[in-house]
């Protein structure tokens, strides 16, 4: 049995990983200071409320457990955000993971799994992007990123902490089971943005440009249900397990884009209701075209997306729309 900490595990992703984990016999520790994440979503394992921020509460955590690997998932994700308040960005993102690091080599636990962004690509100059693709983030969210992965590799030659880190690319849907799903406040996602005008919750979608030079005109963005990053998550835990060294970095994506109009189409084919859109200028820094090539995490990982198709997506993510914010609310 595996001994996992998780810090962010309140949030979208970190809540399914804790789910997926405990599903996989393994014994999870959950931090979280419940800034963006819910007290609701950690329905598995011990949860202990507090902040990376401080070295002390990390260190009383070490020292109480003995973990064999640790999962981060406890970043502020709001490109818009990110540029008008970067010192929430950098500090949050790169130095509270700084310090928790740092607790990881004082008390021996070398294994790292990092949640990592295709927004440390900027913008993208092939079709398909791979791990090699140039790296030039447009925002301090992306810069984070990128500065973490640059400290994971000085990490892992200097003091032998081994990692992985994960670059989602548009992370959508809920737990099948209907568990749990993605509750942003402010919600900032297409697909769950989309859901809340079928679900009544707000008017219309806006499009953000329908001039582009992709065959509707409007953004095509790679969008992977959330499932399938759980298990790319876990054979990094195992992949690290079984003795990989170094860092290593992974892109994770469908490998196929869909667009914002596509999107649009297929939630109003899955709920029965019409979805209002209104079109509108374009927003800056929206590349038209961005789709993971992630054939290296499957050929390295052994990692086989379950549920590659939109509807699916979309399907999960509405369900989990209705549970919370329809029949809540009846």
């Amino acid at each position: 049995m595996l001994n996992i900490l998780v810090v962010g595990g309140a949030g979208y992703i970190g809540s399914h990983m804790v789910k997926y984990l405990s599903q996989n016999d393994c014994k999870v520790v959950t931090v979280d200071n419940l800034s963006s994440g819910y007290r609701d979503a950690i329905v598995f394992g011990e949860f202990i409320e507090g902040d990376i921020s401080e070295v002390e509460f990390l260190r009383q955590i070490f020292e109480k457990h003995q973990f064999d690997v640790v999962m981060h998932f406890a970043s502020f994700i709001q490109v818009g955000e990110s540029v008008r308040e970067p010192t929430k960005y950098y500090q949050n993102n790169v130095v509270n993971t700084l310090n928790l690091l740092s607790v990881m080599k004082e008390f021996n636990v070398d294994k790292f799994v990092f949640s990592s962004s295709a927004a440390i690509f900027g913008e993208p100059e092939t079709r398909l992007i791979t791990e090699n693709h140039p790296k030039n983030p447009l925002n301090p969210y992306g810069k984070s990123k990128l500065m973490v992965e640059q400290i994971l590799e000085d990490f892992a030659k200097g003091y032998q902490l081994n990692s992985v880190s994960l670059r989602y690319f548009n992370a959508a849907g809920a737990d099948p089971e209907g568990e749990l799903g993605e509750r942003h406040l402010p919600e900032t996602h297409l697909i769950p943005l989309v859901l809340q005008v079928a679900s009544k919750r707000r008017d219309s979608i806006s499009v953000y440009g329908n001039d582009y030079d992709t065959p509707d005109g409007t953004c095509i963005r790679d969008y992977v249900h959330v499932s399938d990053l759980c298990s790319a998550h876990w054979l990094a835990v195992k992949t690290l397990v079984n003795g990989a060294s170094g860092h290593q970095a992974f892109n994770l994506g469908s490998g196929k884009g869909f667009s914002v109009r596509e999107v649009i189409d297929v939630a109003q084919k899955v709920t029965g209701r019409p979805i209002p859109n209104v079109v509108e200028s374009r927003r800056s820094g929206d590349p038209a075209c961005l789709v993971a090539d992630s054939t290296y995490a499957k050929s390295v990982l052994g990692w086989k997306p379950q549920f590659g198709k939109l509807e699916e997506i979309i399907k999960d993510a509405w369900n989990w729309e209705v549970k919370n914010f329809i029949l809540n609310n009846h």
